[in-house]
């Protein structure tokens, strides 16, 4: 039989092996088993931090057995039904530890014949979830595999770790790294040299290696030269075959017609004359800009970026303006029926009587501001389905309910994406699918997205960005809050009390619902359960703010409940508003001062930028206080300390990009995607990507369909129709 890439795994390895890696990896191919690089190399004597281990998290470390001590206990009968006191039990506590003397206890229950083998001195790879016991870290009953007793004698050491660099692959309980190592060791024994994708030219002029050898480094580099020259042909191929995806999808964009909207219009004319201050340069800038890409022939595909507060909306609703008063529709696709219910309210109270078209008395040039959410009731839908049919409504605003069947518009003319990170590409798509010739589209993000981030993610749109703030925004001030020490508990709260006794209105944040709810967790070692909205609002009731009215507000609210909770709040009747992050994005309280995020260190950087934003949108200043449990010089500690130094969204967008695995980053923005970026970083590897993006413009616009390159073109394919799926499935 010949083996490929394509091989199924059940064909070349043991039954226990292949179900392993499929159910637990989801690896079914030799291609797919091959492809799963290791995410890290250990060595004999590398100084691997064992101290910043984190609780709850799955690892695999090289470590030294230190000593091995043998205990005998009595089991103290907790739980449900169980006795006190009982037989007594054997315990083999192994201590290991680095070069740097950083030390992490194995614990394994009647299992003392294992000190035979776990002798002072064996250097061995140990996996399992790290948990904390008496302030210590351990590893409750870990697999482990014991590497050669003499680096020296080849012979005696496993064979998939003869060389210097260990392999250690992202792995799972059942299967650890080791039998990863040995499966792929398996394969590439087996599998012949493979076609290599990669342009030949382009290859010889960066002088990269051959694919083949490229695959056999990675997993068994005989030097830290042989893994680094493996790591950057690897590195080569993901980003040249992403941004030839991204370029052709431009590429192909741009040849498409669309209908054009000439600049200003009734409609737009009299929204300008009606506004009460000034745009600011960057808003004029970017809507120059978006306006002339509306009034040509061919689709506009446009991210614009602006930190918080910044005046997104407003450029984008002048923008929707200018298509609806030539006749065209709008749609605004908000990623929660908050944000929706928020961005409906402040469009409607910004048109005034020019979002009432149809009613007796309304200006003639005016249109109607629909609102189309999951929870809307069958008589709510029926009235707006009619009106968007109709166009009778101009501008359309919704979540995901715009996407389902039986939304149908009239003349869908442009599409606004709001938060586009909370979307995939597909959806964008799927909405624009509505049209009857391809929408002009813009995507927003408050989200500030560093340039490589841009070109990876939003590499098929030209970007935008707002840089200053409208006149009348205010400075927030944001400090780190010790949760543990009551004097500045007790702080916090009277700060809450002080804005409110001024006329003013607070929130506070916390990670978790609560109730039945076990999101985020509940304590993996000593760590208490992260703090929820529906016990902080009882505490905050019966305690430091028992004298003020207080809010609820949390996803699992109904709609109407949501729409009345902010209606409330937004009318002043409600002095605190305890929420969970449905109100990290869009939601414009003017009047919203003070803000308290508790269990701070559970959220991102940007997450808290983004929740930072809520406060300050008004006349006074801002107010943001972050509660953490996070000890000083902790990484954790490190990101808050960031966040409570600078307001610029930027500045802490390129910090937590350094601090997020690159996954992360890419999120649901592009489909498919990262299961074709394993190695790629962007944040390292930024010159790579910027270099690829020209080559892929070059090759694509010599060659739109890669016929020259049928390797180069399998995988563009492959991953362009990754990106698809959401289509496919309907």
């Amino acid at each position: 039989m010949t083996i490929g890439l394509d091989t199924r795994l059940r064909e070349v390895l043991g039954k226990k092996t292949w179900e392993a890696l499929k159910d637990g990896l989801g690896l079914e191919t030799v291609g797919d088993l091959i492809g799963h690089y290791p995410f890290r190399y250990a060595q004999r004597g590398e100084r691997t931090d064992l101290g910043a281990l984190e609780i709850g998290e799955d690892v695999t470390v090289a470590a030294q057995v230190r000593a091995a001590v043998q205990k005998s206990f009595v089991p103290k009968g907790r739980g449900r039904g169980a006795r006190p006191g009982g037989k007594p039990r054997d315990l083999l506590e192994v201590i290991v530890a680095d070069e740097a003397g950083r030390t992490l206890t194995l614990t394994f229950f009647n299992q003392a014949w294992r000190a035979k083998e776990l002798v002072a001195g064996r250097w061995g790879l140990f996996a399992g979830k790290v948990a904390q016991f008496r302030g210590r870290l351990q590893l409750n009953s870990p697999q482990y595999q014991l590497l050669a007793e003499d680096a020296a004698d080849p012979g005696s050491a496993i064979q998939e770790f003869a060389g210097t660099l260990i392999p250690v692959y992202p792995a799972t309980a059942e299967l650890p790294s080791w039998n990863i190592a040995k499966a792929i060791h398996t394969v590439l024994d087996l599998v012949p040299t493979p076609p290599d994708p990669f342009p030949r030219a382009l290859r010889e002029e960066l002088k990269l290696l051959g694919y083949g050898t490229a695959l056999r480094q990675i997993h068994r580099p005989e030097s830290h030269e042989a893994l680094g020259a493996a790591k950057k042909r690897l590195k080569w191929q993901e980003a040249l075959v992403m941004q030839a995806v991204l370029v052709r999808r431009k590429a192909e964009a741009a040849g498409d017609a669309a209908t054009a909207y000439a600049r200003g219009g009734a409609l737009l004319d009299a929204f300008d004359a009606r506004l009460p201050f000034a745009l600011t340069e960057g808003q004029r800038q970017v809507g120059d800009e978006i306006a002339a890409e509306l009034a040509g022939e061919h689709p506009m595909h446009r991210l614009l970026q602006g930190d918080v507060g910044s005046g997104k909306t407003l450029v984008a609703l002048r923008a929707m303006l200018q298509v609806v008063a030539h006749g065209g529709q709008a749609a605004l696709l908000a990623p929660t029926e908050v944000l929706a219910a928020q961005h409906h309210r402040s469009i409607a109270d910004m048109l005034g009587d020019l979002a009432r078209g149809g009613e007796l008395g309304a200006p003639p040039e005016a249109t109607r501001v629909a609102l189309l959410t999951g929870s809307a009731t069958a008589a709510q839908r029926r009235t707006v389905l009619d009106e968007v049919k109709t166009n009778t409504a101009g501008i359309v605003i919704g979540t995901h309910a715009l996407l389902y069947d039986g939304v149908d518009f009239a003349d869908l003319g442009f599409v606004v994406v709001d938060e586009q990170h909370r979307f995939g590409v597909e959806q964008r798509d799927a909405l624009r699918a509505k049209a009857k010739r391809t929408p002009h589209t813009l995507v927003m993000t408050a989200t500030p997205i560093p340039r490589t981030v841009a070109m990876t993610v939003y590499g098929d749109l030209e970007t935008s960005r707002l840089t200053e703030l409208p006149a009348g925004r205010t400075p927030i001030a944001t400090h780190v809050v010790p949760y543990t020490d009551q004097r500045w508990m007790t702080r916090t709260w009277n700060r809450v009390r002080e804005e409110v006794a001024a006329g003013r209105q607070a929130y506070v944040v916390c990670p978790r619902i609560g109730g039945d709810d076990v999101e985020d967790g509940g304590g993996n070692g000593d760590k208490r359960p992260p703090l929820a909205v529906v016990d902080v609002i009882e505490h905050l009731r019966g305690g430091p703010l028992q004298d003020l009215s207080l809010g609820l507000l949390h996803g699992r609210l109904d709609a109407d409940e949501k729409d009345r909770v902010m209606r409330a709040y937004a009318a002043g009747e409600i002095d605190v508003l305890v929420a969970t992050t449905v109100i990290e994005v869009g939601v414009n309280v003017p009047n919203a001062t003070a803000m308290v995020v508790l269990d701070a260190e559970r959220f991102g950087i940007s997450q808290l930028h983004q929740l930072r934003g809520r406060v300050g949108r008004g006349a006074h200043p801002g107010l943001c206080l972050l509660v953490s449990e996070a000890a000083e010089g902790t990484s954790s500690r490190e990101r808050l300390d960031a966040v409570a130094s600078t307001t610029d969204g930027f500045a802490l967008a390129e910090l937590d990009l350094e601090q997020r695995r690159e996954g992360d980053v890419l999120g649901a923005a592009q489909s498919g995607m990262k299961s074709h970026v394993k190695l790629l970083s962007l944040l390292k590897d930024a010159d790579i990507i910027e270099a690829a993006r020209a080559e892929a413009t070059a090759l694509i616009a010599a060659d739109p369909q890669l016929k020259g390159e049928p390797g180069l073109a399998e995988l563009v394919d492959d991953l362009a129709a990754d990106r698809g799926e959401f289509l496919e499935k309907g």
